[in-house]
């Protein structure tokens, strides 16, 4: 591949820290954005609201992933702003420099999430599907429609990820858990959770830097998993039991965090990605547990 420029917002981040370090591996110019005074001469500061369009001078692709998490809990109206505006100020901050640069980057690959598609259960779900109705599918539609705003003027991929499994991420919790000795099945364990190991996470973001593709893109394994499966793998790969259920009521107590985090069923399938020609590298959860638990070699 033909040595890129590439300014990663959000690159202090679990997938923008692993992204920027294979990028640099590959032999490609990496430019961050930070909010901090720079202490590299890699990065620029930005406060996530405006950027000054001259920054994306010789720049060759934007990836966005800046966005407060989620899995912080409880969602308080405070936070749920929060949640909103991260993602909708820093995109189209982005957005509008690019429209307003003299030479506009090739590509702006912009986060998203399969969030936007809501909880459907018994659905085969694809990168064309409505999306949901609920807080946080709303909060994607409008941090898609932020991205759109550059469509004019590059080609746009919003990258509707799944949960990353990583060491950190937002499993973490499930794996403190389970290492605590309290792993345990969440409601009836058979509502589905889509899921992306950060090696292929990464994989895909750098495949669809070259990549023709632009609108939504899911970035999810192709193997459909049941939460069941997931916590099972956790349990499996610490070593610990795996005998305890919660009950929905216990998960609904933590309001609609709870509902979004742990009794989601979204059953979504790559498709674009796949018949882009994009090679995974962990399809089961099994393996991309113990790998992202596996201690450093």
């Amino acid at each position: 591949m033909t040595p890129l420029r590439v300014l990663i917002a959000g690159a202090s981040g679990l997938i923008g820290t692993e992204l920027s370090s294979h990028l640099w591996a590959k032999g490609h110019v990496v430019t961050r954005l930070v909010r901090d005074r720079p202490t590299a001469a890699d990065e620029v500061q930005w406060d996530a609201r405006s950027l000054d369009p001259s920054v994306l001078d010789g720049i060759d692709a934007v990836v966005n992933l800046s966005g407060a998490t989620i899995g912080r809990i409880p969602w308080t109206p405070a936070y749920r702003r929060v949640i909103l505006n991260s993602r909708i100020d820093a995109t189209r901050a982005l957005a509008d420099a690019i429209v307003a640069a003299k030479t506009p980057p090739q590509a702006f690959l912009s986060g998203s999430a399969v969030g936007y598609y809501g909880t459907r259960p018994g659905e085969d779900l694809t990168d064309e599907s409505a999306p949901g109705d609920d807080f946080f599918a709303d909060v994607v539609v409008a941090w898609e429609k932020a991205a759109a705003i550059a469509a004019g003027s590059t080609r746009v991929v919003n990258l509707r990820s799944a949960v990353v499994v990583a060491e950190a991420g937002g499993w973490a919790p499930i794996r403190l858990l389970t290492s605590l000795g309290f792993g345990a099945r969440f409601a009836s364990g058979k509502q589905y959770w889509p899921w992306i190991s950060l090696r292929d996470e990464v994989a895909a973001i750098t495949h669809l830097l070259t990549s023709h593709l632009s609108g939504p893109v899911i970035l999810s394994s192709p193997t459909p998993t049941t939460s069941d499966e997931v916590t099972r793998a956790y349990a499996t790969a610490l070593h610990r039991p795996y005998l305890l259920r919660l009950p929905a009521l216990a998960a609904k107590a933590l309001g609609e965090a709870g509902d979004r985090l742990l009794l989601v069923d979204e059953k979504v399938h790559p498709g674009r990605l796949d018949g882009d020609g994009f090679r995974w590298s962990d399809t089961t959860i099994g393996e991309a547990v113990a790998r992202a638990l596996a201690p450093p070699a």
